[in-house]
């Protein structure tokens, strides 16, 4: 697995998610128990700007949603075949995303309506 690497915008982020929610990280003393082996040592998620933790990751990046998403995107994501950007799909048989699929049928519908309007004028 490539390991993904943070802004400082998110590394802030981590490090107040594991500050509030992470149940290996000692806040007095600003340490992880698991890495304790007597002596102190600081949390390598909270120092790092990649995610090596593997507590981290599997057990408190999905508490933020947001910041999971951004850090960890979904592997079944496909490609717009209009625009190419990645996006997340809803089911097996799409090929857009969602703002070019709404494009897609609003235009369709137009040229559905005009070629109705004018079988109708052949009248």
């Amino acid at each position: 697995m490539k390991i993904p690497y943070m802004t400082p915008d998110q590394l802030r982020r981590a490090k107040r998610l594991i500050r509030k929610e992470c149940s290996n990280y000692d806040v007095e003393h600003n340490e992880c128990f698991p890495l304790d082996e007597g002596d102190g040592c600081v949390c390598v998620q909270s120092i790092s700007y990649s995610l090596l933790c593997r507590y981290f990751r599997e057990s408190v990046l999905p508490l933020d949603e947001k910041l999971m998403l951004e850090l960890l995107p979904p592997v079944n994501t496909k490609r717009c075949e209009i625009c190419g950007r990645e996006y997340l799909p809803r089911g097996r048989n799409t090929r857009f995303c969602p703002d070019c699929a709404k494009k897609r049928i609003r235009k369709k519908a137009r040229e559905r309506m005009r070629q109705n309007r004018q079988r109708k004028q052949e009248r």
